[in-house]
């Protein structure tokens, strides 16, 4: 348990930080899983547009501290193979 006031500070701002972050991962999460779901009904086209929408918010992730940018790049650039190899 956080004695000092500094460490009461710290939990404080820490449970903050821990809701923003898992709300934008729950975020980013969900736009890749609308990619997925368009890339099992076949869709090449859709893909492509949740694919475009995903992208910006996998890197916002990345320049928030949420997604490390190798991670985001490695999901962006499997997802992209898996879009294209529909058509």
């Amino acid at each position: 348990m956080a004695n000092s006031p500094q460490a009461k500070k710290r939990a404080r701002q820490n449970e903050r930080r821990f809701a923003v972050n898992k709300a934008r991962r729950s975020r980013i999460r969900t736009y890749l899983r609308k990619v997925e779901e368009a890339i099992a009904s076949g869709d090449q086209a859709a893909a492509a547009a949740a694919l475009r929408a995903a992208q910006p918010e996998l890197m916002r992730g990345v320049t928030k501290g949420v997604v490390h940018k190798n991670t985001a790049s490695r999901k962006m650039s499997r997802l992209a193979s898996r879009v294209k190899a529909l058509g």
